[in-house]
Formats: C-alpha cells, sequence, structure tokens
C-alpha cells in the first residue's frame, strides 16, 4: 500500500539510558536528535511529508476493506500463484504447507537454468519486475510478489508474463499455469472455497502464534 521508507520504533526508557554511554559510532539510530525535537513539537531532519500523507491513505484504504478480507485476499491470490507454478510443472521453495507465505511465492528453476536471466528476459520483455533469490539461492529461485493494493487481474497479468517469459526463456514448463490460477480466482476450481477457508485458518494462527 505505501512505498518504502517509513519505520516504527518503540524506545524503552532503558534503551535511551544504554544509548546515551553507548561507544559504538551511530548517526541513522541516534535518538537523541529526536527525542530533543520532539519535545518542542518538530523533526530534526527532512519530514518524509508525502509518505505520512500516503500512510493516512494506506491506513483508510485496509480499512475501508477490513483487515479480515485484506487476509483473506492475500491468502486467495497465494493458493492461486502456488497453483499456477505446481500447473508448470516448477517446485515451490516452501515444502511445509504450514509455512506458506501469503505475501510471495518463491519458485525453484529447474537444474541448469539461471533464475536471474529468466527475470531479465521478463523485464526487458514485458517490463515487469520479479523478485531475486538470495544469499544460498540466489539464481535458483525467482520470487513473485502478490502484497499490497493487489487484484485478480493484477494477479492474471503478472502470471501471464511469467508463463511468457518462461516460454521465451526456453525453461522446461508445462503451459497452463494462468489457466489453473483463472479456474481458481474465478471458483470454477471446486477446492477454492476450501482452500481459501483452510489458508485464512493458517494465516489467523500465524498471526496469534499458535
Amino acid at each position: 500500500m505505501l512505498p518504502p521508507g517509513l519505520s516504527f520504533n518503540a524506545i524503552s526508557q532503558k534503551a535511551l539510558e544504554a544509548s546515551k554511554t553507548a561507544k559504538l559510532p551511530r548517526s541513522y539510530w541516534d535518538w537523541a536528535p529526536m527525542v530533543g525535537s520532539d519535545n518542542t513539537g518538530f523533526f530534526p531532519y527532512t519530514p518524509a511529508t508525502n509518505l505520512l500523507y500516503g500512510l493516512k491513505e494506506a491506513i483508510a484504504m485496509l480499512m475501508e476493506e477490513g483487515l479480515a478480507n485484506v487476509f483473506a485476499r492475500h491468502d486467495r491470490h497465494a493458493e492461486a500463484t502456488r497453483l499456477a507454478v505446481r500447473a508448470w510443472g516448477l517446485e515451490l521453495l516452501c515444502l511445509n504447507p504450514a509455512e506458506y507465505s501469503s505475501s510471495l511465492i518463491a519458485v525453484l528453476m529447474p537444474q541448469g537454468h539461471d533464475a536471474d536471466a529468466l527475470r531479465k528476459v521478463i523485464l526487458d520483455r514485458f517490463d515487469m519486475s520479479l523478485g531475486a533469490g538470495l544469499t544460498k539461492v540466489a539464481g535458483k529461485v525467482f520470487r513473485i510478489g502478490h502484497l499490497g493494493d493487489f487484484n485478480d487481474l493484477m494477479l492474471g497479468g503478472t502470471l501471464c508474463g511469467v508463463e511468457m517469459g518462461l516460454g521465451l526463456a526456453g525453461v522446461p514448463h508445462r503451459k497452463g499455469g494462468v489457466d489453473a490460477a483463472m479456474e481458481f480466482l474465478t471458483g470454477g476450481d471446486a477446492r477454492s472455497d476450501k482452500v481459501a477457508a483452510e489458508q485464512a485458518r493458517r494465516s489467523a494462527q500465524r498471526r496469534h502464534g499458535e
């Protein structure tokens, strides 16, 4: 919903006291300028005014949709994406369904094929940027994100770009991933309601730490 650039920090009195005697060089994590200016109602640096307006609007959007609906939408898009990946004959990086993410899906490339090469083809041809694999999975996975202000049509376009890119990059796969996702999203997949309910249950468990 909101471009990156804001963070929320809760600093205890104990932490503030410790920072006064800390020896490590710091600027960004030095609380003194912020605390001092806050007492007079000012900001010690250039304020991120546009982001604050954006934050206000993002919160309004979340409240308008309803948090339960927001979580359900993310669960639904995640399952549609996983169905597409399976239909392509590719593997999900996450093997444990209890640990599935509802914000992005990491997809393993077939042996001998470079994820970053695929990402470049998709970016060059369709102006769509997929997430990269990091550290030990760099070049081995690409990530499909579906987080924030995202709808069925946007997901369909994203998956279409991936499927076309797989073909253009010569990555072994089966056709039909987009079809599988659309079948689910339009309710034609008999599993859709059941799967969405199960995903909602898992998300609720993660949020409540069960």
